[in-house]
């Protein structure tokens, strides 16, 4: 089958929703479709090798200056590479995250009128580009914000488009009230072409469904998977302090401050192991007072010796950092559509401690690699590490079930065959009988 995914770079981020596109084409590829990453706006960053094509579609320089001034809305196309060039946009990247809502609300308004906004001839070079060059027998979006290139892919190419929901809905909470309904009723509109949706987990196809106003049976379920390479449960060396660890993007939402909170709450309990916090995870200038006022708590608690930051730019130290901590938390504000540091966590013997929200709690009650707690609860986050902490036969219990879990049902060819299981409904390339069936209860 050959799969056109396109996909939306975060602007220099390390990018769950990226990593999960990357490792998945990357996955399709080694089963034999021809399958292309094409990404959009910013080149996608990723620590394992990137898959995704050289080109960049709707640059986000461009796309900006198309949204101020008239002008560039007809610049020659070979004045508009230039601004494409991948250099000049990871450059411009870095002062992205300081972007203000009010006028992203604007521009992504245009983005999703497509032919009728703004940035019409980014539609057209795209469009046209598919049609004619790649041709794919399906094209999928791995957001509906890029929705609004479906009528006009639907009418130039007539591929098929499918829609992955994993995430939208944050962007479109922090938008502006007004802005956030009518980039809604947009999504609604582009996505009546959609041929249908996949979902990474079932809580958010359902919370999905009421939010963007889909109808849930057109909403199929494939987990997310991860490539195995590299992972794996170390026998320990030595004698160390027991770890708590927190690797994901360090702001606000992922509840890196309810981890801070929960570990001096854990060293004040009497009777607690004295147990060290090690973090790592991507932290962007935006964010920077944020992580130092959560040191600032640790030093005022004298627990600072207990603590440290490390960046984790490859896969390697990623996976050595997991492989040195006996309990993983990220104690997100947001309803996780995802997990997939929970997946890493396990794939190197590791359990974990999550809020009971998102898609937190189909993970773990169908692993039992962990426990839940109630969420934005520091105290009940603190309860819930000690009780692994404490109880070594527990931890190794949940930590071998949830390793057992990734490696038997969450790898990237899973999650391949899942997706190829999928999209072969929209297609002429059904797959077979004795194919995987998509998990969607």
């Amino acid at each position: 089958m050959r799969i056109a995914y396109i996909t939306a770079g975060a602007a220099g981020m390390y990018c769950g929703s990226c990593m999960r596109d990357n490792t998945l084409v990357a996955a399709l590829a080694k089963a034999g479709h021809d399958a292309l990453l094409v990404p959009t706006y910013t080149p996608i960053r990723t620590d394992e090798a990137d898959v995704s094509q050289p080109r960049v579609f709707f640059g986000g320089i461009n796309v900006y200056l198309e949204q101020k001034f008239w002008l560039f809305r007809h610049t020659p196309r070979l004045f508009d590479r230039l601004f494409n060039s991948r250099r000049l946009l990871r450059w411009v990247s870095r002062f992205a995250a300081n972007a203000n809502y009010s006028e992203l609300g604007q521009l992504t308004i245009s983005m999703l009128r497509g032919k009728d906004g703004k940035q019409r001839k980014e539609v057209d070079e795209l469009s046209n580009w598919l049609a004619t060059d790649v041709k794919p027998d399906v094209v999928v979006l791995t957001n509906a914000l890029l929705s609004g290139i479906i009528p006009d892919v639907r009418r130039v190419g007539g591929a098929p488009v499918v829609v992955t929901l994993q995430g939208d809905d944050i962007f479109l909470d922090a938008l502006p009230g007004a802005d956030r309904r009518a980039c809604i009723d947009l999504i609604r509109a582009n996505c009546e072409s959609a041929a249908g949706f996949i979902s990474t987990s079932r809580y958010y196809a359902e919370y999905m469904a009421g939010y963007l106003g889909l109808p849930r049976e057109r909403i199929d379920v494939v987990y997310p998977g991860i490539s195995l390479v590299g992972h794996g449960r170390v026998a320990a060396t030595g004698v160390r302090p027991p770890t708590i660890g927190y690797f994901a993007r360090i702001c606000p939402e992922k509840g890196f401050h309810h981890a801070v909170d929960a570990f001096l709450h854990l060293r004040r309990t009497p009777g607690a192991p004295r147990a060290k916090l090690r973090v790592s995870g991507w932290l962007g200038d935006n964010n920077r007072a944020y992580f130092n006022a959560q040191v600032k708590k640790l030093g005022a608690a004298g627990v600072t010796a207990d603590f440290d930051y490390t960046d984790c730019p490859t896969h390697a130290d990623k996976v050595r950092f997991l492989q040195s901590i006996d309990v993983l938390t990220v104690p997100t504000t947001y309803r996780e559509p995802k997990g997939l540091y929970v997946l890493e966590a396990w794939a190197n013997g590791v359990p974990v401690v999550q809020p009971r929200h998102g898609a937190f709690p189909e993970l773990i009650e169908a692993t039992g690699g962990g426990l839940l707690v109630e969420p934005n609860d520091p105290a009940a986050l603190a309860g819930g590490l000690r009780q692994l902490l404490d109880d070594p036969a527990l931890r190794e219990r949940c930590g071998r079930a949830g390793e057992l879990a990734v490696r038997e049902r969450f790898t990237a060819g899973a999650m391949a065959s899942e997706t190829v299981a999928v999209l072969g409904r929209y297609t002429n390339h059904a797959a077979p009988s004795s194919s995987p069936t998509v998990r969607d209860s």
